[in-house]
């Protein structure tokens, strides 16, 4: 089994259901008693979520970065960036160690287009919402994809930071993004993206009249599938 770098922190309250939901598939596969092989380095959300705010993107690759290549220090095999958003500074990422990035956004259209669904619907932070970094490799995939209106990105967007970050659900919220995601199966979505690793915490397929694709759990099961495909590259197992 190869062992899964997770770079995490982003939030912590995301992060922690990349390491239940990666242990319970391997345990899944396994005779009951096995668990992931893994390693984590969780960054304080507060630094990162500043350089966002502030367009510091440079900032925030650089410190990326250097948690990248002390995964791969540590013996990681491939990482696992356990945040959409900052899949904006993937490249940088990438670039600083010698090791696979894992990237959620090509597991995601993956996914997406096996459901033979070519028209999706993406909900996540305003960032990914907005900009082409994600959308783009998206459609890179043969994907058309849409957006909420700019009134309803900024209720997804508020909620993803003002609550689900904090461990917080509300029964309002959740009707909020129900009423976001009825938008855009209007608008001519066939399938919805839930485009924050935070916003599983909240909605689930039951919240959507069309198919759903929960990038934290599509992330984890290829990780999982990478990890169990092929030996450790870096170092012996250990028990």
């Amino acid at each position: 089994m190869q062992l899964i770098g997770l770079l995490g922190g982003m939030s912590w309250q995301s992060t922690a259901e990349y390491y239940r939901v990666i242990n319970e598939l391997v345990q899944d596969r396994g005779d009951g008693l096995h668990s992931a092989r893994c390693v984590l380095y969780s960054v304080d959300f507060a630094a990162i979520e500043a350089m966002q705010s502030e367009g510091r993107w440079d900032d925030a690759a650089a410190a990326l970065g250097s948690a990248a290549v002390a995964l791969e220090a540590a013996g990681a095999d491939f990482i696992v960036l356990c945040t959409n958003t900052m899949h904006k500074v993937a490249d940088t990422i990438q670039a600083a160690t010698t090791i696979p990035l894992l990237h959620l956004a090509d597991t995601t259209a993956a996914a997406v287009t096996s459901h033979g669904v070519r028209k999706v619907g993406l909900l996540g932070t305003r960032f990914t919402m907005s900009e082409e970094f994600y959308r783009g490799r998206l459609a890179a995939h043969g994907l058309e994809v849409i957006v909420p209106s700019p009134d309803d990105q900024q209720v997804v967007n508020d909620i993803i930071y003002n609550e689900l970050c904090l461990g917080v659900t509300k029964p309002q919220s959740r009707a909020d993004y129900r009423t976001v995601i009825s938008r855009l199966v209007e608008a001519g979505a066939e399938g919805v993206i839930y485009g924050c690793t935070e916003i599983e915490l909240l909605v689930d397929e039951s919240d959507s009249p069309v198919p759903v694709f929960p990038t934290t759990r599509l992330h984890c099961e290829a990780a999982v599938n990478r990890a169990l495909s092929a030996p450790a590259l870096r170092r012996p197992e250990l028990p």
